[in-house]
């Protein structure tokens, strides 16, 4: 029988992810309020024995974050810390929510380049695990730092650039918490710019088809396969001269709020409860999102409300593979007992030159497959890793896969050089988890 005072620690210490799919129980929680409180918490740890994992907002899907020693909350470690308009660049505490951040820099009319679809993340979080957007030229989150600081597993505060412990800053922006604790990030920004936003309904057929084409023409390509149909969503983001011309609010609302999250929500929940429903509701919802066209700053373009929970797996292949590998996937789930009622989603990112971020020496392209909270999506999600693997691909650190190092370390030409620097910036694995062990080796 648990006592009421063991019932309340439990409750306070216990952590969970958005999607509910992962959960830990840590020795403490501590939420330092400078960097000197964030290395004293790590020397402790250190001391005692207690292995240490710093936790953003929890949209991983995977338990990179996860410890049963001492978990960090870098939250009250926020805000923009200086910007230097001549560098353009802009440096961020790492408990930054990206919102937040988006927020500030439009009001100092200044703009990363590229983001991902969603920014409830903190900064550290986000680039620590690599989220990504779509982009021909831009690449990730990570790969737009130009600057970063982070606590080691013996205290001190490592700042890492191009010119400054080079080494560790190939590695250290996509470092999935295994190589110390990020304290700030500067990123690299612009004068605010407008986006102009085109979303089309297309064919499965046609958009495969001229997916080289689609990726070439437009600075931000990325569209929706809905299965069990053939049909398809595209978005396409260019730079315009503006001015602003957002969706109309009763556009805004049907489109991003009714259909992407009420209406998305309740049929989700229909299939779940009737999955032999999924198909004709696929066939309808895929036909209820309207071509429209409309203009903004950034953030209000590439990102848009995501309330409805899910757990997701991603892989990058190498973007000639994309195409093969996805009609590969259509014909998997057409042929079996599958009822998929989340679209597929697929992005693309140019090559980089960070150590373990999955666009590392290639040029890239992303399929997301999505599975609604609490629907069993094991025999999905295998049967298109299954695929992806043949394809080369490399799981989203962050997203739900069964990698272990061994395959990684084929996937990743710099695997080893990753590994190395570990060893030598964290021999006792202050950093380490259960996760890390299999990605990385013991």
């Amino acid at each position: 029988m648990v006592t009421g005072t063991a019932a309340q620690k439990h409750r306070q210490t216990a952590w969970r992810n958005w999607a509910g799919n992962v959960s830990a129980t840590p020795a403490r929680v501590v939420t330092p309020t400078s960097v000197g409180e964030l290395q004293e918490a790590v020397r402790r740890a250190a001391a005692e024995g207690l292995r240490v994992k710093a936790v953003g907002t929890g949209h991983s899907f995977t338990a990179a974050a996860a410890t049963d020693g001492v978990l960090v909350r870098p939250q009250a470690l926020a805000g923009i810390l200086s910007v230097d308009r001549a560098a353009g660049t802009v440096t961020v505490a790492a408990g930054t929510v990206l919102k937040d951040l988006n927020l500030a820099l439009a009001a100092q009319g200044l703009s990363l380049t590229n983001m991902g679809d969603i920014m409830e993340q903190t900064v550290s979080g986000a680039t620590s695990t690599g989220t990504h957007g779509t982009g021909r030229d831009s690449a990730s989150l990570a790969a737009q730092i130009r600057a970063l600081e982070l606590v080691t597993a013996d205290g001190r505060v490592l700042a890492c650039s191009e010119k400054e412990n080079p080494e560790v800053f190939a590695a250290a922006r996509l470092g999935i918490g295994a190589l110390g604790i990020v304290t700030s990030l500067t990123f690299a920004v612009e004068p605010l710019f407008f986006l102009t936003a085109r979303e089309e309904p297309m064919g499965f057929d046609r958009v495969t088809a001229e997916f080289d084409q689609h990726v070439a023409e437009n600075e931000h390509f990325e569209f929706y396969w809905f299965p069990h149909t053939g049909n398809c969503n595209t978005k396409r983001n260019n730079r315009s001269q503006g001015p602003a011309a957002p969706p109309g609010a009763v556009s805004a609302w049907v489109e991003d709020e009714l259909l992407s999250n009420g209406v998305f929500q309740a049929v989700n929940s229909l299939g779940r409860a009737v999955p032999a429903a999924v198909p004709a509701i696929a066939r309808v919802a895929s036909r209820a999102l309207s071509a429209r066209t409309y203009t903004d700053i950034p953030y209000k373009v590439f990102t848009s409300p995501r309330r409805v929970r899910f757990v997701e797996m991603e892989y990058a292949l190498p973007r000639e593979r994309l195409v093969g590998a996805l009609r590969e996937l259509k014909a998997m789930v057409e042929r079996s007992p599958l009822r998929i009622s989340f679209p597929v989603e697929v992005r693309t990112a140019p090559a980089d030159d960070i150590t373990l971020s999955t666009a590392s020496g290639r040029d890239s392209a992303y399929i997301a497959v999505h599975m609604y909270r609490g629907t069993p999506h094991q025999a999905y999600f295998t049967a298109a890793e299954r695929i992806f693997t043949a394809h080369g691909g490399r799981p989203h650190w962050g997203k739900v896969h069964t990698r272990d190092a061994e395959y990684l370390a084929g996937a990743y030409p710099r695997f080893a050089e990753f590994t190395a620097l570990r060893d030598r910036l964290d021999p006792d694995r202050v950093f380490g988890n259960d996760y890390l062990r299999r990605v990385l080796g013991a």
